[in-house]
């Protein structure tokens, strides 16, 4: 090591050993694509004993781990000049900088400050964030690099993920539940949502809850209890059943995202029998509705252009859907899940419990005329809740 990184290491080292050292940086990776961008160094204080806390800033999360001096300086040595070209130590009265030229030369710069600082010894606690990438499980599921950064392919699916936990997160925390929170996320596929939804309720949240992610495919189901297990996740299991076999005898909250055509009505419909307090759901096709209105032969000036008749389709079904979901005490909200550039599937559902008593018979009318109008002789949810409107 030069003579001039060799003086900076000694004025960090006297300014850790006399209690004067602020906080310190490294900045300007030595190589250009480290995913690494700059690490922040500042002293805490742990049960009694004086640690130096290192927020590792990477494009895409925050780590922190925390060292004693002498492992400070053991990374010390390591980064500079290998990692990072500059360095800056803020101590109580000044600032001594480490600049290391494109060609290799060190120089030292000190800069007294006016006035005096003082050390804060709190221990910075992580931002909080609805789902963390750097969680070992979506490295699992296939989502990230093993050092917890988002694969180029898996851009938007994360994006949808992410944006899927701020709307639970709006949807779930004006709510009052008391003790365990018990959940059933209907064809829960390959389980990107549902570890969202666990992230979510138990990291940030601080909630109990018994999560089940409902999947007909025995070898995903198989796959997702090894990856739930091998991270020791309490309250999340994933159970082979299809929608329509799933009968839950505890449910407060039902989820079913892109669950296909009718699959959503059954989702629906057990929510409904088990009283959940909120349903949210985003459905997926809606063949049903679609035939219905094909073999009437009431053709209008819209949907006798394919295109618009199955954008009607999609429309009649959720409308009917929301208003059988009042019918059973339900105020139900439809909104956008995500930008139509990365999924047309992308209206959500919602329904939540209330105590006001429905006006039944303005809604079955509105259903009827609904259905007159098209040519539609049932809905499947309907159907299968039984509901003569």
């Amino acid at each position: 090591m030069s003579e001039t990184f060799q003086k900076f290491l000694t004025r960090v080292a006297e300014a850790a050993e006399q209690s004067t050292l602020v906080k310190m940086t490294l900045s300007k990776p030595a190589q250009k694509h480290d995913e690494l961008r700059n690490v922040y160094v500042k002293p805490v204080l742990i049960k009694e004993k004086r640690l130096f806390a290192f927020t590792y800033h990477y494009e895409r999360r925050d780590e922190v781990k925390n060292y004693d001096a002498v492992q400070m300086f053991d990374i010390l040595e390591e980064m500079l000049p290998t990692r990072f070209l500059n360095a800056v130590l803020f101590t109580v009265s000044e600032d001594v900088t480490l600049l290391v030229s494109s060609k290799g030369k060190a120089t030292i710069q000190t800069k007294k400050v006016q006035g005096c600082r003082e050390q804060n010894l709190e221990h910075d606690k992580q931002k909080s964030r609805l789902v963390n990438p750097a969680n070992p499980w979506w490295y699992q599921l296939g989502l990230t690099t093993r050092e917890g950064k988002v694969t180029a392919d898996m851009q938007h699916k994360f994006k949808q993920i992410y944006k899927y936990a701020e709307i639970v997160e709006s949807l779930i925390k004006p709510m009052k539940f008391a003790g365990t929170v018990y959940i059933a996320d209907m064809g829960a596929g390959k389980g990107y949502l549902t570890f969202a939804l666990y992230e979510l309720l138990t990291q940030k949240l601080s909630m109990d809850v018994d999560i089940k992610g409902v999947e007909i495919r025995p070898d995903l189901v198989l796959k997702i209890n090894e990856i739930i297990n091998s991270n020791h996740l309490k309250g999340l299991e994933f159970v082979e059943s299809s929608i329509e076999a799933y009968h839950p005898e505890k449910l407060d909250v039902l989820i079913a995202l892109h669950a296909c055509n009718t699959a959503t009505d059954d989702a629906i419909a057990s929510g409904i029998r088990a009283g959940a307090e909120l349903i949210v759901c985003a459905p997926c096709c809606h063949k049903q509705i679609r035939q219905e209105m094909e073999c009437s032969g009431k053709v209008d000036a819209i949907t006798r252009y394919g295109i618009f008749l199955e954008r009607q389709a999609v429309m009649i079904t959720d409308t009917i859907r929301a208003l059988i979901l009042e019918y059973f005490g339900y105020k139900t909200q439809v909104m956008e899940f995500i930008e139509m550039e990365h999924t047309p599937k992308n209206v959500l559902l919602v329904g939540r419990k209330t105590s006001k008593e429905p006006k039944k018979s303005e809604i079955l009318q509105q259903i009827k005329e609904l259905k007159a109008q098209y040519g539609i002789e049932s809905h499947y949810l309907e159907t299968v809740l039984d509901l003569k409107p």
